[in-house]
C-alpha cells in the first residue's frame, strides 16, 4: 500500500490505469465544468458513463493516487480522498528531505487554493520525467484543478485544447477547454506576483498567499517557488 508522508494513513493505491479512460479527464475536471452547456460539452452521451467512472474512482475501499514527478526532486501527488461524508481531491507536494508533504491545493466542498499559476502549470506539465505520470498532456490535464490565475495569457485555451484533443473523444475540446479556463477552481482566480524570488498571490483561500494565517512558510513557499518553475534549489 502506498503512503505519503504526513498525509491521511487511507487505502491509498496506484491510478495511473485511470488515465488511459478518455472519460477519466472530464471526470476529473468536473469543478471546473459548471453549467449544463459546459458538461453537455465535456460529457455528451457519455454521461451515465462518466457517472460510473465516477462512482469508482470514489470507492472508499481505494483512494487512487497520481504521481506527477518534478526536476527537483519533488513530486506532486494528486490523491482522491475517499472518506464517507469528505470526499475530495488533495493536491500534495513532497520531497524526500521533507518529515511530511505540503498540501498546495484541495478540490472539495471546503476547497483550498489556488496553487498553481498558468506559468507554473505549464512548468509543471512540461517538465521531463521517465516514470510516474510522464505525459505531458496528462500532467496538464491532472493539475488544472488546482489552477487559479485572473491573468491568463491569449494562448492557454491553444495548450488546452491540444491536451483535451490527445487525450479525451470530447467532440469539441476548444469549447471544453474555455469552459475550462472560465472557471478554473473553485475559488476566485487569484492575481500572482514573485517578492523576495518568492511566487505568491492574493487568493482568499490560498496556501501561498503569505497574508492569510494558514499559509505555508516563507522557506517552503520559496522551495514550492523554485520546484514549480523549474529553478534550480
Amino acid at each position: 500500500m502506498l503512503k505519503i508522508p504526513g498525509y491521511i494513513d487511507g487505502p491509498l493505491a496506484e491510478g495511473s490505469a485511470y488515465l488511459d479512460d478518455p472519460l477519466f479527464w472530464p471526470v476529473h475536471l468536473g469543478a471546473s465544468l459548471r453549467g449544463e452547456d459546459a458538461q453537455r460539452a465535456a460529457f455528451g452521451a457519455d454521461w451515465d458513463a462518466a457517472m460510473n467512472l465516477s462512482h469508482v474512482l470514489s470507492a472508499e475501499r481505494e483512494w487512487p493516487v497520481f504521481s506527477v514527478p518534478l526536476s527537483s526532486g519533488h513530486t506532486i501527488h494528486v490523491v482522491y480522498r475517499n472518506i464517507e461524508g469528505e470526499r475530495g481531491v488533495d493536491y500534495l507536494l513532497h520531497h524526500p528531505t521533507w518529515p511530511a508533504a505540503e498540501t498546495l491545493a484541495v478540490d472539495d466542498g471546503h476547497f483550498m487554493g489556488p496553487g498553481l499559476s498558468w506559468p507554473e502549470l505549464l512548468s509543471a506539465a512540461r517538465q521531463p520525467a521517465t516514470r510516474e505520470v510522464d505525459d505531458a498532456d496528462a500532467r496538464l490535464l491532472l493539475l488544472f484543478p488546482t489552477l487559479g490565475d485572473a491573468l491568463l495569457p491569449d494562448d492557454a485555451t491553444i495548450a488546452l485544447t491540444a491536451a483535451l484533443t490527445a487525450l479525451t473523444v470530447i467532440e469539441e475540446p476548444a469549447e471544453v477547454a474555455s469552459h475550462l479556463l472560465e472557471n478554473q477552481g473553485q475559488w476566485a482566480p487569484a492575481h500572482w506576483r514573485q517578492t523576495d524570488g518568492v511566487w505568491i498571490n492574493d487568493g482568499g483561500h490560498s496556501y501561498r498567499n503569505p497574508f492569510n494565517a494558514f499559509a505555508l512558510p516563507q522557506d517552503r513557499l520559496l522551495e514550492i517557488s523554485n520546484a514549480l518553475n523549474g529553478n534550480p534549489a
